[in-house]
């Protein structure tokens, strides 16, 4: 996710152009409890005129009725290869973070890394190049194959955690409320970026959820719920529905429309290959039947995935998806999740290529990469099964300020995953 918006579009707009209401997802009846809950208020008793009642879940954004578990939980080798999985793609797509495509492709190719099939590197590559093309000033000094030590800080790692973090306290049963709550407590504001500072914001004011995703913010059909839907697919194996209903009611704090559309198709597609039988292609026709078949989600899911299969060169794939959507922000919802599903496509789940796919792809690397890593080491099964040069720079060391997690290795992760995944 990106430190900050290059350019802020007037709220209820994108790029230029007015966001059409979303349909309903499928099964639209909202369970019980499943929708944001009051807040406690720390403000304004009242809420800005054009917020809706705080009671009143946004119809665009529906969950998705939960269905009774069907799998055991997943073994922790498993969650350790998606932790891993998520980290290296995050770290991947880092350094490139916020660049154009071409630049990404002429960086990569003048250290002959073209198709990506590596950690990007400075070596070897004309001073031209980078000056035309620099990296990412706040990841080029961890996130290059000279100076990897460790996973660094980064939000796609930091909300992993505090959806661990808000298991732990309050089980699968949690609300939006209880989502607010957390990060109030335990998130610094300065780690929040576009919809989530805004949401932060509105949780200042004495705002409730889901006023707080709607009010004065015009990121809230971003990216960022998508990157926080993972651990809700990892701690309810086998049940995709009760995955998008945890990923629903987490997104509902700082989301509408399609921007929660993209949790619960990773949460859904994630559930389905946390299993260990599934293979890629099952996993996200599985999360596709959670998002709204006519919504511009779905259309441009579906569009990325036949795309996918009719290029045999990925290049191609992604010129199709930057004619199509090219009109979007570079954070938006629609352009990453349309990329993410035609990198793994294409991939046919294999790691590698799978992270290479959707770094390569531009727009929001470090997410689109840590999203298809963590779903493809699902798929592999083991941490033994993703390739050394990928884990071994990450040293099983994770940065983070989010409280007791500083400095943790992966393969605790996934054991605290494990223990969420087998509570009721």
């Amino acid at each position: 996710m990106p430190p900050h918006a290059a350019r802020t579009p007037p709220a209820g707009r994108e790029h230029g152009r007015t966001a059409a209401p979303a349909s309903a997802p499928p099964r639209a009846a909202q369970p019980p409890g499943a929708g944001p809950e009051p807040l406690l208020r720390t403000g304004p008793k009242a809420a800005p005129p054009e917020a809706a009642p705080p009671e009143a879940a946004p119809p665009e954004a529906a969950p998705p009725e939960a269905a009774p578990p069907e799998a055991a939980p997943p073994e922790a080798a498993r969650l350790e290869a998606a932790w891993l999985g998520r980290a290296v793609g995050c770290l991947l797509g880092k350094p490139v973070e916020k660049l154009p495509l071409e630049g990404i492709r002429a960086l990569a190719r003048a250290a002959g890394n073209w198709p990506l099939d590596d950690w990007f590197s400075e070596r070897g590559v004309p001073p031209e190049v980078l000056a035309a093309y620099p990296w990412n000033r706040r990841s080029a000094s961890t996130s290059l194959a000279e100076n990897i030590d460790g996973m660094p800080e980064d939000d796609d790692l930091n909300y992993p955690l505090l959806g661990l973090l808000l298991l732990q306290r309050h089980g699968k049963g949690f609300t939006t409320a209880d989502v607010a709550r957390l990060w109030l407590d335990e998130l610094p504001a300065g780690r929040t970026f576009t919809a989530e500072r805004i949401a932060y914001r509105n949780l200042l004011l004495g705002l409730e959820p889901p006023v707080t995703a709607t009010h004065h913010n015009p990121f809230r059909e971003w990216i960022g719920a998508l990157i926080r839907a993972d651990v809700h697919g990892w701690t309810n194996p086998g049940d995709p529905a009760a995955a998008a209903a945890q990923a629903y009611r987490d997104a509902a704090l700082t989301h509408t429309g399609n921007g929660v559309y993209a949790a619960l198709f990773v949460a859904a597609a994630t559930a389905t290959a946390a299993t260990g039988r599934s293979d890629v292609h099952t996993a996200l026709r599985t999360g596709l039947a959670f998002v709204p078949p006519r919504s511009r989600l779905a259309e441009a899911v579906r569009f990325g995935i036949r795309a996918a299969g009719q290029e045999a060169d990925f290049d191609l794939v992604v010129d199709r998806l930057h004619a199509r959507y090219g009109h979007y922000h570079w954070v938006h919802a629609v352009p990453n999740t349309a990329l993410i599903a035609a990198a793994l496509t294409h991939a046919d789940g294999d790691f590698s290529r799978s992270v290479c796919r959707a770094v390569s792809g531009g727009w929001d690397t470090d997410s689109n990469g840590a999203t298809a890593g963590a779903l493809a080491g699902l798929l592999a099964g083991s941490p033994d099964a993703l390739p050394h040069r990928w884990t071994a720079p990450l040293k099983n060391r994770l940065a983070t300020t989010v409280p007791g997690f500083d400095g943790i290795g992966f393969d605790a992760l996934a054991h605290l995953t494990a223990q969420e995944a087998a509570r009721s």
